[in-house]
This record gives C-alpha cells, sequence and structure tokens, in this order.
C-alpha cells in the first residue's frame, strides 16, 4: 500500500544558511495517526512546513531529499496547490479569519476542493458540536479551544487526504485538549485520513497515534509502534516523565548524551 506521506532524507535551510532538518525520513502510512515528538527547536514543525509546502513564504527551502504524497512527488508545490490535492496543514497558532464568522471560514475552506467534491460545512458541526452553537459568531471572539475547533474544520472542509496538525494542544486547558484530540481520533477512525501529528504532550499524541517519532537536533533518533515507544525507558523518562525522579528536562541532565543511547 502506498504511504500518505513519505519523507526522505530531507535538508531544510532557513535564509540560506541556517539547516534545520538534517537527513529527515519519516512515513506516515495511509489511515494512520503518526505522532512527531521532541522538544523546542527539533525541527517538528519545520516537517511539517516542508511538506505543506509553506517554505517559500518563510525564506527556507528543502536542499535536498524527497516528500511524496501518495507516490508523487510534491516537491517544489506549495501550500495553495497542496491543500487543493487533498493534504491540510492546521498550523500552529490557529491562523483563522478572526474577522469572519465561523460560518464564513468554513466557506473559504471550501476554495481547497477544487473540484473534488461539492462544498458541504455540515460534518464540521457533527464533530464540533460547539461551532454549530457559534455558528453566526465572529471566530476572533471564540475561545481558544474552539478556534482550535475551528481550524481543524476547515481542514475537514477540503476533505483532505492527509491532515497536517501542529501542536493543537498549545495554549488549552487539559479538559478541552482531551475533547479535541477525542475528535480527532474519531475523525481518523471514521473518515480514514491520514495524519501527521506535532505535539509536545506526548501522553496525548501517543493516545492516538498508531505509530512515532522522535526528533533531536533535525533528525530522527527513535521511531516504532506506540507500544514500542510507550515501553521503552529512556522515551517514558526524558518524554513521559516516568521514573523516580518524575518528569525530567533533558536540558538539565549533566549526562543527558550518555543516558539517551541514541546520541552515543
Amino acid at each position: 500500500m502506498t504511504a500518505a506521506l513519505t519523507i526522505e532524507n530531507i535538508e531544510v535551510v532557513y535564509n540560506h544558511s541556517v539547516q534545520a532538518l538534517r537527513g529527515m525520513s519519516i512515513e506516515v502510512p495511509d489511515g494512520e495517526i503518526v505522532a512527531l515528538l521532541g522538544s523546542n527547536g527539533a525541527g517538528k514543525t519545520s516537517t511539517l512546513k516542508a511538506a505543506g509546502g509553506v517554505l517559500p513564504y518563510e525564506n527556507g527551502r528543502v536542499a535536498s531529499g524527497r516528500i511524496r504524497f501518495f507516490g508523487e512527488d510534491i516537491g517544489g508545490r506549495v501550500a495553495h496547490q497542496l491543500a487543493r490535492a487533498g493534504l491540510a496543514h492546521v498550523r500552529e497558532g490557529r491562523h483563522i479569519f478572526a474577522d469572519l464568522t465561523v460560518e464564513e471560514n468554513l466557506i473559504a475552506a471550501g476554495n481547497a476542493l477544487a473540484g473534488r467534491g461539492t462544498l458541504d460545512i455540515e460534518p464540521v458541526f457533527r464533530y464540533f458540536p460547539r461551532l454549530l452553537d457559534r455558528r453566526k459568531q465572529v471566530a476572533g471572539y471564540l475561545s481558544g479551544g474552539e478556534q482550535q475547533m475551528l481550524a481543524i474544520g476547515r481542514a475537514l472542509v477540503g476533505k483532505p487526504r492527509l491532515i497536517l496538525l501542529d501542536e493543537p494542544s498549545l495554549g488549552l486547558a487539559p479538559l478541552v485538549v482531551k475533547d479535541i484530540f477525542d475528535i480527532i481520533a474519531r475523525i481518523n477512525r471514521e473518515q480514514g485520513v491520514a495524519m501527521l501529528l506535532v505535539e509536545q504532550n506526548a501522553h496525548v499524541a501517543l493516545g492516538v497515534a498508531h505509530r512515532g517519532y522522535i526528533m533531536e537536533n533535525g533528525r530522527i533518533v527513535i521511531d516504532g509502534t506506540t507500544q514500542r515507544l510507550l515501553s521503552d525507558p529512556d522515551v517514558q523518562r526524558f518524554y513521559l516523565g516516568a521514573g523516580e525522579e518524575g518528569h525530567v528536562n533533558y536540558r538539565d541532565v549533566k549526562h543527558y548524551k550518555r543516558r539517551k543511547r541514541w546520541l552515543s
């Protein structure tokens, strides 16, 4: 079966000099949720920007390697072209139209269909009933959680085959995070849409993902099924807060590189 997304040994450079990714390779199987975990600055968001065609707008580029979407090489294609091909990108910070109503935001997202189907915003309200209650409300006045729901809903309007999700839990209360991730899992289960999920909260990410990758310094250092990652003692200690010390901030660990066997 052809993977929804295949990234092969890409290197990403900003401003012609700053290297963000170094031989980065991952695969997102069709119909699965894949979590991409790592510390701040590891290169997670740059990975999504590369796959989503956003880099040219931020003075960045894929210097080498290949990115394939359902087997098709999408190197050089930009965000709006990819959205119309069925690759949706829910960026960090939500990026909704704050001056438009909820309904108008969803209608505007229909531009991504580009002949692949007819506009239908009603399924979004079935997944996010709170948005139905605020259908005519200006989006800028929504709560943070509701804005995140709207951002995901906008992606769904385009009938995507793959959704890139960047930090959907950012700045949200735990109960809201749980609701949103329950819906993310439901969307995947009911629609079979593949997802690449970047998330700082490893617990919630691995709670919905089928498999995952962990990044450091622009490259993958460990990967595997969710079960494998959850049972890995180093992943437990450095990303899940297990062990006698509780949650460990790896920057504060004196023997971090020695302890993390994948950096040796």
